[in-house]
């Protein structure tokens, strides 16, 4: 278990996968939170969905949970921009225990507007402190100025995210589905920021074409700097990503798929996570 300094780690018995509670945080307008339930359920963790109303009103509490995921969707219909509104109302009333469930290690996982709100919120990229005051990069619209629906191509970076051991060494596809999704870094900072990413291992994955070449768009579909397409913070419990490892979860709906049982994206990703909690506590 992690008490107290972050990534101070005490030894003992693990976790058993069937004890780790997940609250997967939701307000009007999220849509992908069943997926994911489905998804961990399978796994044989314990997912739940929590209102954050539910959070704010104490009838439950993150201190219960050893991951939190903030799914894919609309949050407050993405008005003003995507992820800003579900993100300042998360500021406004549980910042203080969102914080401490951060620095006591456990994982907190955004999945496209997920993404979206973790950047809103200051918490990614996370190169220098747990939480920044003001947002230090930018998921912006589209580089083709459309949404782009459909499915992509992904190699993993060399990182400290929690699934790196479990992604295989090979081009694997997932899809994806929003407007916003160009990872973008202050123009006088970019240089420095990006370094310190790579320098951090903090890249999950990048888009590349289907022979895993890094390309432009389309096969970067939304213009991200450095073809990013996840990162996580510098101590790797903190991760976002535009593709949905959820919909790469069952065989049946992946790209590939053949009958019988084959290894998925988003299984690999999942169980990654679920493995690197069970260690840490």
């Amino acid at each position: 278990m992690i008490l107290g300094t972050y990534g101070t780690q005490y030894q003992g018995d693990f976790m058993k996968v069937e004890d780790i509670k997940v609250a997967l945080l939701r307000i009007e307008g999220t849509n992908c939170e069943d997926e994911s339930l489905t998804a961990l359920k399978y796994l044989g963790a314990k997912p739940e969905h929590v209102h954050l109303n539910e959070l704010i009103k104490k009838k439950k509490s993150l201190e219960d949970y050893q991951m939190l995921f903030i799914p894919g969707g609309f949050s407050a219909g993405d008005y003003i921009r995507a992820g800003v509104i579900f993100a300042a109302r998360i500021k406004a009333t549980i910042k203080s225990d969102l914080l401490k469930f951060i620095e006591e290690g456990k994982i907190v996982l955004g999945v496209c507007n997920g993404f979206q709100v973790l950047i809103e919120l200051g918490i990614l990229p996370g190169i220098e402190n747990v939480w920044d005051e003001k947002p230090e990069a930018v998921l912006a619209p589209n580089i083709s100025n459309r949404f782009e629906c459909r499915w992509i191509y992904l190699k993993k970076e060399k990182s400290v995210c929690p699934f790196y051991e479990t992604l295989p060494e090979k081009v694997f596809s997932m899809p994806i589905a929003h407007a916003e999704g160009r990872f973008m870094l202050p123009e006088n900072k970019e240089k420095y920021m990006l370094n310190k990413i790579i320098e951090n291992g903090q890249i999950a994955f990048r888009y590349v074409d289907k022979d895993g070449n890094y390309a432009d768009y389309p096969w970067n579909p939304n213009g991200s700097l450095y073809n990013i397409a996840g990162i996580c913070n510098r101590f790797g419990n903190v991760i976002g990503m535009m593709p949905h490892p959820e919909r790469a979860f069952f065989p049946y709906q992946n790209l590939e798929f053949k009958r019988g049982n084959i290894e998925t994206p988003g299984k690999y990703i999942f169980d990654g996570i679920l493995k690197y909690i069970s260690r840490k506590f």
